[in-house]
């Protein structure tokens, strides 16, 4: 039996890394972290004690080519303190949105994408809108 500690990292492939990183660090507000030297281009950002990776390769399979925001194609979810003051912030910096606070899941999501249309949840507890 596997015993797991905590997700690690989540891994993104991007084609241009100067506009993801602009995304990630001033429009998502993520901290970069140091990454190893490797031999090819990418960022890495701590996330709450977990890590997000950025790894460039244009010709990567997993970049989504229709770019509409739903809520039901692969993401990663980031938990956030404050609901509405994410929203704000976001619509602040005309970032296409899609608002689901009374969804099903128990969850106020809010979805967004970065430039190479990685999808983004951002949520809180229904309870603490």
């Amino acid at each position: 039996m596997i015993q797991y500690e905590c997700l690690h990292h989540v891994s993104l492939t991007v084609t241009d890394l100067e506009q993801a990183k602009h995304f990630y660090s001033n429009i998502l507000g993520l901290k970069e972290i140091e990454r190893p030297n490797f031999d090819f281009p990418g960022a890495w950002y701590e996330v709450g004690g977990q890590q997000l990776h950025l790894i460039v390769l244009p010709t990567s399979q997993t970049i989504r080519q229709d770019k509409r925001l739903s809520s039901r194609e692969g993401h990663y979810a980031l938990r956030v303190k404050d609901y509405h003051a994410t929203l704000k912030w976001l619509k602040s910096k005309d970032i296409e949105l899609l608002e689901k606070p009374n969804g099903a899941s128990g969850f106020a999501q809010i979805f967004c994408a970065d430039p190479d249309g990685n999808l983004i949840e951002l949520n809180v507890d229904q309870k603490d809108l």
